[in-house]
C-alpha cells in the first residue's frame, strides 16, 4: 500500500507540474540564439553582441514594425548572458558589462513595451557555452526567474547525464510553479534523447506534455536550406509518434524560423513558414529585425498564415505524401463546417528545375471529403481571388523550385 501511495503522489506531482495556463496556442516571439549565437565582444561587434542594447533594440522594433500586433509577444535571450561565476549567495547574475542594469531592468523594459520577457538556463553543470548551469541550484534559479518577472524560460540540457534529465526537468517545473509566477517552460530533453544521445532513446511524451509547454525534439537548426529540410524530415518521418502529443498547452518545437537571415532564399523562406504553420510550431524568430527585407517582413506578418499556426483546435498537421520532388503537408483547422474540418495545405517543392513544376491534383488526392467541395484561398497571395474546387475535379498546381504554395480549403455549405 505504501508503494501505491508513493506512486500516486508522484503522478499527482507530475499532473500538476504544468498548471500554468500558458501556451494555449504555439508561442510566438523572438529569440537570440540562431542569429547572434554567443557573440560577446561588444567592442568588436557592438551591433551584434548579446547585450542589454541588443535586446532593447529588438523589443523596440517588435513594437514599431508591427510584430507585436501580429502576435509575436516574447523577447528571449538565449545562452551567454550571465557572468561566468555565480555570486557569493549562489545566484546567477547577468554579465555586468553587457547587462549593466541587470535582468530585472531588462524585464521591466520589455514589459513596458507590452511584450513578454524570456531567458535561458541549462539543467547541467554548465550551459552549452560554458556559463553557470542550474544543477544543484534549481530552487535558487526558479526564485530568481520569479523575482525578475520572467515570462519564458528555455531550459537546455548540456553537461548533464541524460539519465538525470527527466526528474530534474520535472522538479524545476514544480519549483517554478511554487513561486506563483506563470512561466512558459521550454524543455530540451527530447533533443538530447533523440538526436544527441547515442544510442537514441525516445522520451516519454506523456510525461513531457504534463511537464513542459513546448519541447525541442531535434538538433539546433542552422541558417541553411539543408538544415531546414533536415528538421522538416524529422517531423515528416516521426509524425505518427510525436504529432498526437501536440495541443493547447504543450507543443513540439522544431526550433526557430530562419526567415530574414542569410541561408534561405525568398522561395525557401516560404517553404519553412508553410511547414512550420502546418506542424503547429512555435513561431520564434531568430534574426536581426533591423535588417529584415520588406518581402520577408510581409511573410512574417501574414495574418492568414499566423492564423493557421495559431489555430485554436491545436491539431498538428503532417506530411501527407511526396513524389516527383513535391511534398504535400496537410493540417485540420477551423472553421468546422457541418462535420467537416477546414484544412491548411502546403505544396512544398524540393525540385531545382528552374521553373515552376506543374502537376494536377484532386480533393481525393488530399483526402478532403466534403461532398460539396471547398473554397480555396491562396495564403501567400491574398489578393488572388478564391476559387471553388469540387469533388471529381482536378486543379493544376505550379510550385517554384525549393519553394511552397500554401492554401486554406474551407468546406462549401
Amino acid at each position: 500500500m505504501k508503494s501505491i501511495i508513493i506512486i500516486f503522489c508522484i503522478y499527482i506531482s507530475i499532473a500538476r507540474a504544468l498548471d500554468n495556463g500558458l501556451a494555449k496556442t504555439p508561442p510566438m516571439g523572438w529569440m537570440s540564439w540562431e542569429r547572434f549565437r554567443c557573440i560577446i565582444d561588444c567592442d568588436k561587434y557592438p551591433d551584434e553582441c548579446i547585450s542589454e542594447r541588443l535586446i532593447i533594440e529588438m523589443a523596440d522594433i517588435m513594437v514599431k514594425d508591427g510584430y507585436l500586433a501580429a502576435g509575436y509577444e516574447y523577447v528571449n535571450i538565449d545562452d551567454c548572458w550571465s557572468e561566468l561565476e555565480r555570486d557569493k549567495d549562489g545566484k546567477i547574475i547577468a554579465d555586468k558589462n553587457r547587462f549593466p542594469r541587470g535582468i530585472k531592468f531588462l524585464s521591466d523594459y520589455v514589459h513596458s513595451k507590452g511584450l513578454k520577457f524570456g531567458t535561458y538556463l541549462d539543467y547541467g553543470t554548465k550551459t552549452c557555452a560554458g556559463y553557470p548551469g542550474s544543477l544543484d541550484f534549481l530552487e535558487t534559479d526558479a526564485q530568481s526567474l520569479a523575482e525578475w518577472e520572467v515570462d519564458f524560460i528555455k531550459m537546455d540540457g548540456c553537461n548533464v547525464d541524460t539519465e538525470k534529465m527527466v526528474d530534474g526537468y520535472i522538479e524545476f517545473g514544480r519549483l517554478m510553479n511554487a513561486t506563483g509566477r506563470p512561466i512558459m517552460y521550454s524543455c530540451s530533453w527530447p533533443a538530447y534523447f533523440e538526436y544527441y544521445r547515442k544510442p537514441t532513446m525516445y522520451p516519454d511524451y506523456e510525461i513531457l506534455k504534463k511537464t513542459c509547454n513546448l519541447w525541442r525534439n531535434w538538433k539546433d537548426i542552422e541558417d541553411s536550406y539543408e538544415s531546414m529540410l533536415f528538421t522538416s524530415d524529422y517531423f515528416a518521418e516521426h509524425a505518427e509518434r510525436v504529432a498526437p502529443h501536440a495541443g493547447p498547452g504543450h507543443w513540439n518545437d522544431p526550433d526557430t524560423l530562419l526567415l530574414g537571415n542569410f541561408g534561405l532564399s525568398y522561395e525557401q523562406s516560404k517553404a519553412q513558414l508553410a511547414i512550420w504553420a502546418v506542424i503547429a510550431a512555435p513561431f520564434l524568430l531568430s534574426n536581426d529585425l533591423r535588417t529584415v527585407t520588406p518581402e520577408i517582413k510581409e511573410l512574417l506578418l501574414n495574418r492568414e498564415i499566423i492564423a493557421v499556426d495559431q489555430d485554436p483546435l491545436g491539431i498538428q498537421g503532417k506530411q501527407l505524401k511526396k513524389g516527383n520532388g513535391i511534398e504535400v503537408w496537410v493540417r485540420p483547422i477551423t472553421p468546422i463546417v457541418g462535420n467537416e474540418y477546414s484544412y491548411a495545405v502546403a505544396f512544398v517543392s524540393r525540385r531545382t528545375d528552374g521553373h515552376g513544376y506543374a502537376f494536377p491534383y484532386s480533393l481525393a488526392d488530399l483526402n478532403l471529403n466534403s461532398k460539396n467541395g471547398y473554397i480555396v484561398k491562396d495564403l501567400f497571395n491574398l489578393k488572388r481571388k478564391t476559387f471553388n474546387l469540387l469533388q471529381n475535379e482536378t486543379h493544376e498546381e505550379r510550385v517554384n523550385p525549393t519553394g511552397a504554395n500554401f492554401y486554406k480549403f474551407t468546406p462549401i455549405k
